[in-house]
């Protein structure tokens, strides 16, 4: 897939609020600090589209960005920033869950997850929740130019094993990093395909 165009729509608030369009919906979220903005931004060829922090915990809305007129992809929130206060937790939360399980455009959510770290119980509670509500998900590893190739490939295919404990089926999974644009052209491909089968 080849992105001619990227632009930002709309920040929402509530999953109500968001635009009412039929077009498919692809969701980012990870941990604050993933490097999400990164790594919209290197998918879209688009410098400033996502807002880089050094600060975690910046986005508080859904935001929508409109790819080549055909779909969207939604910068949502992060999960579990221990520095915001437990309301803004909650409300974030509730945000987040409503989002990702009313959304009837939703056709993918990608789970953001640092490469270089052991599984965390945040991601991984976060994952086993998609599952359990049957939400089709991918992962995303991130920030893989942190580490050699060979350790970065390692550091994945260890965190997907750890999944076999309860999981039949693993989901798809991409090593990316937003320095190098390495795993780039494999997640552009694998939205192509998806919209393909939907079309």
């Amino acid at each position: 897939m080849i992105i001619k165009k990227s632009e930002f729509t709309i920040s929402s608030p509530t999953v109500s609020k968001c635009p009412e369009d039929t077009k498919a919906e692809y969701a980012f979220i990870g941990r604050s600090n993933v490097g999400k903005s990164s790594l919209i931004n290197m998918l879209c060829n688009h410098k400033g589209l996502a807002k880089t922090s050094s600060k975690p915990g910046k986005t508080l809305l859904i935001n929508h960005f409109i790819i080549n007129n055909e779909w969207y992809l939604v910068d949502l929130p992060g999960y579990g920033y221990a520095k915001s206060s437990k309301t803004v937790r909650n409300k974030l939360e509730q945000m987040i869950s409503q989002y990702i399980l009313q959304r009837k455009q939703l056709v993918n959510v990608f789970v953001l997850i640092d490469i270089r770290h052991e599984q965390q119980k945040i991601d991984r509670e976060f994952v086993d929740w998609l599952g359990e509500s049957n939400v089709p998900f991918s992962i995303i590893f991130t920030k893989a130019d942190k580490l050699s190739p060979a350790k970065a490939k390692s550091n994945a295919l260890l965190w997907m094993k750890k999944l076999e404990d309860r999981w039949e089926a693993l989901p798809p999974y991409f090593i990316t990093s937003s320095e190098t644009k390495a795993g780039r052209d494999e997640v552009l491909d694998y939205i192509d395909q998806i919209n393909e089968n939907l079309g």
